[in-house]
Formats: structure tokens, C-alpha cells, sequence
């Protein structure tokens, strides 16, 4: 094989994986593009090995999370981006290991944080109440 006729090969495997929008080994997936062995999925795009989750993009080993975009191994998140491991996360960017936290961002196995401040547990609940309310969420 000649390095044109390489190129000229991966260029065109490039291209049909691109244009592809089919999910693999999925079950139960509505409106889902490029999700593979998922099950019960909605709405997702390039999602794998996960389950239960809505609106969720470019994600891997998660479930019951919404809105997330290129998280690994988090459940029940919301709205988060980048977290990794992470459990009853709300709106909060690049966390590792970190369980209820909302709108916090670069924290590493933390629990119960409102912007990256700490707060017991019952006080948090009840601030995360106010703010689900006053963000309409």
C-alpha cells in the first residue's frame, strides 16, 4: 500500500464514520445518535456504556444524568461538563469524585459545595432548594 492509496483510504473511513448516526448495541434508546451498548437513553449524542440518561453528549459509563456533556462515570448529574465520578452533581464543570455539589467547578472529591463553598448537609439541601427555585430549575 502506497501512502496515498493510505490516506486515501482513511480519509474515506473519516468521512463514513462522520456521516454515520447509527447506535451499536444499544436498547431502548429514543432520538439517540452514535450511543453504543447503552440502554434506555434519550436524546443523546456519541454516549457509551450508560444508562437512563437525557440530552447527554460525548459521555461514557454514566447514568441517570441530564444534560451532561463529556462526563465519565457520573451519576445523577445535571447540566455538568467534564466531571469524572461524580454523584449529585448540579451545573458544575470539571469535578472528580465529588458528590452534591452545585455549580462548582475543579473540585476534587468534595462533598456538599454551592460554588465550590462548603455547607453541612442539611443547609445545603435547603440552599439548593432556593436555587432550583430562583434558576427555575
Amino acid at each position: 500500500m502506497t501512502p496515498s492509496e493510505f490516506e486515501q483510504r482513511f480519509r474515506a473511513l473519516v468521512t463514513a464514520h462522520e456521516e454515520g448516526t447509527g447506535n451499536t448495541g444499544c436498547l431502548a434508546c429514543e432520538r439517540c445518535e452514535r450511543c453504543t451498548d447503552s440502554t434506555f437513553l434519550k436524546d443523546c449524542r456519541r454516549v457509551s456504556r450508560s444508562h437512563y440518561c437525557t440530552r447527554c453528549e460525548d459521555s461514557a459509563e454514566c447514568s441517570h444524568s441530564t444534560g451532561c456533556t463529556w462526563c465519565t462515570g457520573c451519576s445523577h448529574c445535571e447540566a455538568c461538563d467534564r466531571c469524572t465520578s461524580c454523584a449529585y452533581v448540579v451545573r458544575s464543570v470539571s469535578c472528580a469524585g465529588c458528590t452534591y455539589c452545585f455549580g462548582c467547578v475543579g473540585l476534587v472529591k468534595k462533598d456538599f459545595h454551592i460554588l465550590n463553598e462548603p455547607y453541612d448537609r442539611q443547609e445545603w439541601f435547603a440552599r439548593v432548594a432556593e436555587l432550583r427555585r430562583a434558576l427555575r430549575m
